[in-house]
């Protein structure tokens, strides 16, 4: 290991819900009942070969996500962590989340996560108003999501809860009044998602059928912006595009995400990027459950792609997630050279006003924030 070895952390997929919520185009799948030793196997031993392969590094974050790792058995969790610490070890410091609904049978257990090992808990929140919850697909009430919030702190020295705005029909002034009740919680950081109609979802066909529609962007613009001003006046300003969080409580396994630092994607469906000699590889896990199983137990680990990536597609990562940071990025001098016809896009945004360069730096303005995806859109393709 060189001291320009990326930071190491793991995320491990627990890909089944209790139902599938309508938005949601992650891998997942409804529980209808798992094997836990067959799992906490399979997991265990995909991190194995991974170990292997990232020797003398240790783990600076771990990440159960989902799906609802909340649901999984606790056995598998405690084995996973039991063996990232016997595999990597832990670094001073270390992050361990995992994600979790404000049920009553999720909640029930936080303090069984704590004992297992969990630092810091994700809780899908979503909302606090009945209403929008039902219109999410939610199997909660507002009342369960502050019990869950108010429980979470009192158990975790970190926590986090993710708010889902640009509802139909959702206006300035209810968004406002909605995020300074959830501010007022005190959670040391806040995840603010703009709800997007992703392709395949239930929501898509339903916008497709006419059923509903979601905000016009001028209307989403707004309340992004009002999402910035009151986290800032609460103390949880913004460090990346969807991400708010007091100082020193950012999310140091999502900023491997947003930096280009390396970690060991397990479960199925997982994505994973990892330094090994001169080469960034990406690799990917059989999506579905059965063959992901199938694979560890036959071939010792649960990959169906292990590829390098070539100096254009790593290009393409560092910004598209490094443009997400309020900080922004630096380009190094061989990713200068590689830029090409780039060199006159980034040009053109910085004099529109949706970039700005400082030398190698660059960093999306507050108007480039807004509009993000169609900037990135512009930049990369």
């Amino acid at each position: 290991m060189t001291p320009e070895t990326p930071r190491l952390g793991v995320y491990v997929h627990w890909p089944f819900c209790a139902r599938i919520c309508p938005y949601c185009d992650f891998n997942v799948y409804r529980n209808r009942g798992v094997n836990a030793e067959r799992w906490r196997s399979a997991l265990i031993r995909d991190l194995e070969h991974w170990a292997s392969r990232t020797r003398d590094r240790k783990l600076t974050s771990l990440y159960f996500g989902g799906g609802t790792p909340s649901l999984a058995p606790l056995s598998v969790i405690e084995g996973v962590v039991e063996a990232c610490d016997r595999l990597w070890g832990f670094d001073t410091s270390p992050e361990i989340t995992l994600e979790a609904n404000p049920t009553d049978a999720e909640r029930d257990r936080f303090a069984d996560f704590a004992r297992a090992g969990v630092n810091r808990l994700s809780l899908g929140v979503q909302s606090f108003d009945d209403e929008a919850l039902k219109f999410l697909g939610r199997n909660h009430d507002g009342v369960s999501a502050r019990r869950s919030v108010e429980l979470a702190l009192s158990v975790f020295p970190r926590m986090t809860f993710d708010l889902i705005y640009a509802l139909p029909g959702e206006t300035a002034e209810a968004w406002r009044k909605s995020l300074q009740e959830a501010l007022a919680l005190g959670a040391p950081h806040l995840s603010l998602y703009q709800l997007t109609i992703e392709e395949g979802t239930a929501f898509d066909k339903a916008v497709t059928r006419g059923r509903w529609a979601p905000p016009e962007d001028d209307v989403a613009a707004a309340l992004f912006d009002i999402a910035q001003e009151e986290t800032a006046k609460a103390g949880l300003p913004a460090y990346e595009v969807s991400n708010h969080a007091g100082a020193g409580n950012e999310s140091k396994h999502n900023m491997l995400y947003w930096t280009g630092g390396d970690y060991v994607g397990v479960g199925p469906g997982a994505h994973g990027r990892l330094t090994i000699g001169d080469e960034r590889l990406a690799t990917e896990t059989h999506l579905r459950p059965e063959e992901y199983l199938a694979a560890v137990e036959s071939e010792g680990y649960g990959a169906s792609l292990t590829a390098p990536l070539n100096a254009e597609a790593r290009l393409v990562e560092r910004l598209s997630m490094g443009l997400r940071l309020m900080d922004g990025m630096t380009l190094s001098a061989r990713e200068v050279g590689t830029l090409g016809a780039r060199a006159a896009r980034f040009q053109q945004l910085s004099e529109e006003g949706f970039l700005s360069i400082e030398g190698a730096r660059l960093r999306a303005t507050a108007d480039g924030r807004r509009v993000l995806n169609a900037m990135l859109a512009r930049l990369l393709t």
